[in-house]
């Protein structure tokens, strides 16, 4: 069964994807040589904090932090700690939150300092590949024409479009209905009405789209060791495509090309 929100619902989620729109541009401005992830997910526990909204990724199945942080070859999942940024690696952060019973889901991927031009490459992919996505995102289309959208982006750039973690529906919990894959799996999938809400997540490699997760259960890595890039909206299916919740052009999209 998959919801179909009121406007009320969708104000309230509105109002959480906006506060991790919020921490998530607090975080990119920390991005710096020399800093540790652990400082990262502290700062984005204390933004929450004093937002009046609680971490959706803390405790969730076990998980040991308030949010993921992702560092070059870490594909999703990456345990905020000791680990220091290195100049010309990109960090993939990953947030949500839950606010008044409602939930917000948001990631995205920035250059620590300069970067080579293969990662810069990688990131406006999956920018554009979110990009497509949304737009496909709107009522009378199938869950399908998203994974085709990210698929029409990543396959002609030669990119490896991760299979192992796809993207969600999400509202009065984290994980809802539908499914949503970033590939085409050969099923339309369910037809998509206005009121649905996805959180979209294209997570595209610059090699294989084969991963695997380390010891700790959680980190997931490309298999080959190249650099992954994810990027995520939470979205409102609308009749001429998806309204991005964050109500943000400032979250950090574009920042590839610095």
């Amino acid at each position: 069964m998959i919801a179909i929100r009121s406007e009320r619902e969708i104000a309230l989620l509105r109002k959480a994807n906006e506060i991790v729109a919020e921490v998530h541009t607090a975080l990119a401005a920390m991005i710096k040589p020399g800093v540790k992830t652990r400082e990262l997910d502290a700062a984005a526990v204390e933004m929450m904090r004093e937002r009046g909204a609680a971490s959706a990724f803390l405790g969730y199945r076990g998980y040991p932090a308030a949010t993921c942080i992702s560092v070059d070859e870490v594909v999703v999942h990456g345990i905020p700690g000791d680990r220091a940024l290195r100049a010309g690696e990109i960090v993939s952060i990953d947030i949500g939150v839950c606010y008044k019973g409602y939930y917000g889901d948001a990631a995205v991927t920035v250059p620590c300092g300069p970067v080579d031009a293969a990662r810069r490459r990688l990131l406006k992919v999956t920018d554009r590949a979110l990009t497509q996505a949304i737009c496909a995102a709107r009522s009378g289309n199938y869950v399908e024409d998203i994974a085709r959208a990210i698929e029409a982006v990543c396959n002609p750039a030669g990119m490896g479009i991760v299979r192992d973690f796809v993207g969600h529906g999400i509202g009065a919990a984290m994980h809802e209905e539908p499914q949503i894959p970033n590939f085409v799996t050969g099923e339309r999938g369910p037809r998509l009405r206005s009121g649905m809400v996805l959180a979209i997540e294209p997570m595209v490699n610059l090699g294989t789209h084969k991963v695997r997760v380390l010891r700790d259960g959680w980190t997931a890595v490309t298999a080959d060791g190249k650099p992954s890039a994810h990027f995520e909206h939470s979205v409102v299916v609308r009749e001429d495509g998806g309204e991005i919740l964050s109500g943000s052009p400032t979250l950090i999209w574009g920042r590839a090309d610095d």
